[in-house]
This record gives C-alpha cells, structure tokens and sequence, in this order.
C-alpha cells in the first residue's frame, strides 16, 4: 500500500555558517580569517568592504565569503618565500549583509596557458537558498592590467563594472555582490 506523501523541501545551504564554517567558530586558532595578510606577506596592505544583497537591494545578514589570492608579487600560498601568507580568508555577512577583508593587493598571475591574469582575488559566496556556491572574481578598478587580462576579456563590456571593486581610500576598496537582479555580479562556472 502507499502512502500520499507531499514535496519535500529542498536542501539549501545556511543558516549555520557561525556554528562551523566562519573565522568566529575557530576562535583563536585561526583556521580560516577576514584577516588574510600576513607578517611576511609580499604587497602593499588594504581593506576590501563590501555588501551582500540579494535581487530587491536587501541585505544578507547570513552569508559567508570566502577568498584565495596571490600575493603582491604574484605567488600563491604555497611558495617558499611566503611560506607563512594564507593567501585564503573567510568572512560572514553581519545584519546589513557587510563584510570586510585585511589582505594585500595581489600582483599578477600567470594563467594556465602562460598569459597574465591582471591582478584579481577569486570570491565564492555561500548563502540560503544556493545549492552551489557562486564563484566570481574580484578586480581594481585603477589596474592597468585589466585591459588585457583574458577571462575580464571574456565578459561583456557592459557587464565588467560588476567585477571591479572601487577605489574608496588610498588602502581601502569598496567590492558589493549583488546575487541576482539589476546589476547582477557576474558568476562564472567553475
């Protein structure tokens, strides 16, 4: 005999990033942190801030970023002479969907078909309601490098200004994601 059963709900991530996943649920042993710059961190120190929101220009008060770049010369994490640089930080969105990053800006990075990459930082966002993480990209607004780097090449022209973070402080950038909408931050495929 079978039973009339009704639509179960569908699995979403969130929200529970403060109870696992975000720098305050490590404490001070420091596994993942909003501060990514290190000591011995090659690149010159800023502060990326920005917003979460959703399709209404609403806050999300629950959602956590996370960040991978290279440093100032252009080298990841794992090389010696930056041994210490995490080059890797989380942060949750608080009430009104704000984060901030301490990092340094990142020097260019030869891509897998040996062109450069303009300096860029790599932004996942986890948030209720997304099954998959959303994958973008983090440019300057002032970098020169941006004219030629192949993946912004990619994006329609009208359509780049979602990926640039602005200049708001001679060591400060402003960098909002907007999940969907007019203004949409463009997400890639990964």
């Amino acid at each position: 005999m079978m039973t009339e059963r009704g639509i179960t709900p569908s699995q979403t991530v969130g929200p529970f990033f403060a109870y696992c996943l975000t720098p305050e649920a490590y404490g001070t042993r420091g596994i993942a942190s909003s501060e990514v710059a290190t000591a011995d961190a090659a690149g010159t120190r800023i502060r990326i801030e920005g917003r979460v929101i959703d399709g209404a220009g609403e806050a999300v008060p629950d959602a956590m970023i996370e960040i991978w770049q290279a440093d100032g010369e252009g080298r990841y994490p794992d090389h010696a002479a930056n041994a210490a640089f995490r080059g890797f930080g989380r942060a949750e969105t608080d009430a009104h969907g704000r984060f901030a990053f301490t990092t340094v800006k990142p020097g260019p990075v030869p891509g897998a078909d040996g062109s450069a990459h303009a300096p860029h930082i790599a932004v996942s966002v986890f948030a209720r309601g997304l099954l998959n993480r959303l994958a973008t990209r983090l440019y300057f607004e002032d970098e020169p490098a941006n004219e030629t780097d192949p993946v912004l090449a990619r994006v329609p022209a009208e359509r780049r200004a979602t990926l640039l973070a602005r200049r708001t402080a001679p060591d400060a950038y402003a960098f909002d994601i907007r999940l969907q909408g007019e203004g949409e931050t463009v997400f890639f495929e990964i």
